[in-house]
């Protein structure tokens, strides 16, 4: 919960300076209901209703004492690294550290008896209750959630500021990536209306979008697909550079941060270019669909009896080199996003480490920033290059898709 990486990962929040977004909360029933549910004071007696619970249980043997038992669990939330049991509740206490007691619920029995306790712990009703909070817990509480922006979650849960509880849960980079699609569509759709009815292209900004165009026709498209089909794929390669170069350059700009720096973005691009091979690949390979999946197979003249045990080990290596090649596509964007991400990241450190230190203090701060900026500027390079090493590769996995070999 505490780890400083969580701050260049994908989160329910916009994360800006605490003077610009204050949170103002005077009571518990102010806050949001999974800040509430992480809350010692409501953990601990969900705890001690679950305790309860299980201890009504004719087929379990003896249990530790209650308050016993819940004062292990609050010294294992508040123990480990980097606060990693912070917020958890009881039932992972249980699964972690008693696996006996645990063990003895399926996770059927598990699911009906949290139902129950979450039922007589009905969030609503622990937030309008008498038991008021105090006001040192209300102001820490307000402090943490100075200069964080929650993203309204009208069609899921959170269970905190990193992690979903159920349903389709919006997170930050998901709004950054509509915002890029948002734009790219209202930029060409101008530059579109333009064209159609008459104007010249011409201003910096067509001129801009051009230069790249061109590039991208003259130096990818052509070279693998040649002529015909190179106009075909242009749009969606024009897509994908564009759309992976603004969530490149998202990650540049002060408390947004680059979507291509999450798994989920970077495999949803590499499915994209997988799909459209196969969909591609088994329209224009003839047999219809099988023509494909048979190109996947070098040529071989193979007497029968060897080409039976031989070709489908065959077929199921290539198929397995197929899904690892736009797994490693996924993989390689997103690593190297993060990886600048970390440097940056451990280069401000060592300002941070000598906070304290006197004068090494006046030494390491100017040394870091000025480090940070550099890197800045070779990050801007790193955005545009991976971008177009990710749409250049995925021109050739198309081209190997729709032509024998």
């Amino acid at each position: 919960m505490a780890n400083p990486v969580l701050h260049i990962k994908d989160g329910y929040y916009f994360e800006v300076p605490k003077m610009l977004w204050r949170s103002r909360h005077d009571s518990k029933s102010d806050f949001p209901d999974w800040w509430v549910r992480l809350d010692d004071d409501f953990q601990l007696q969900e705890a001690g209703k679950i305790y309860d619970k299980l201890v009504t249980k004719d087929t379990f043997g003896d249990f530790p004492a209650k308050d016993q038992m819940l004062d292990k669990y609050e010294h294992w939330k508040h123990s480990g690294a980097d606060h990693a049991n912070a917020g958890k509740p009881f039932d992972s206490y249980l699964t972690s550290e008693e696996e006996g007691i645990h063990d003895l619920l399926d996770a059927e029995q598990w699911s009906i008896l949290q139902q129950e306790v979450r039922g007589e712990m009905a969030i609503g009703t622990y937030k309008e209750s008498d038991a008021a909070w105090p006001q040192d817990k209300i102001d820490q509480y307000n402090h943490h959630l100075h200069g964080k922006i929650l993203i309204p979650q009208p069609f899921g849960e959170i269970k905190n500021l990193h992690e979903k509880a159920d349903g389709f849960c919006i997170s930050k980079f998901m709004v950054l990536e509509v915002v890029i699609a948002l734009c790219m569509v209202g930029t060409f759709s101008w530059l579109g209306r333009r064209v159609r009815n008459g104007d010249r292209p011409k201003g910096r900004l067509w001129n801009f979008f051009e230069s790249f165009l061109v590039f991208l026709r003259d130096d990818i498209a052509y070279p693998v697909f040649g002529k015909k089909d190179g106009d075909k794929f242009l749009p969606l390669l024009w897509t994908i550079f564009l759309f992976i170069l603004g969530c490149n350059l998202m990650g540049m700009i002060p408390w947004l941060g680059a979507p291509t720096a999450a798994f989920g973005v970077t495999v949803a691009l590499a499915v994209v270019i997988l799909a459209t091979g196969m969909m591609v690949g088994s329209l224009r390979l003839k047999p219809f669909f099988i023509g494909y999946w048979m190109n996947l197979l070098p040529h071989m003249d193979l007497p029968l009896i060897m080409a039976i045990p031989i070709k489908p080990m065959l077929m199921a290596i290539e198929l397995l080199g197929l899904f690892i090649k736009h797994a490693v596509l996924a993989v390689r964007l997103l690593a190297n996003m993060v990886a600048g991400h970390l440097v940056l990241l451990g280069i401000l450190g060592i300002a941070l480490e000598f906070a304290n230190s006197g004068f090494a203090w006046y030494v390491a701060a100017p040394i870091s920033i000025a480090a940070s900026a550099l890197f800045s500027c070779l990050e801007l390079f790193v955005a545009l290059l991976q971008a177009y090493v990710f749409t250049f590769l995925a021109a050739l996995f198309l081209n190997a898709s729709i032509h024998r070999h």
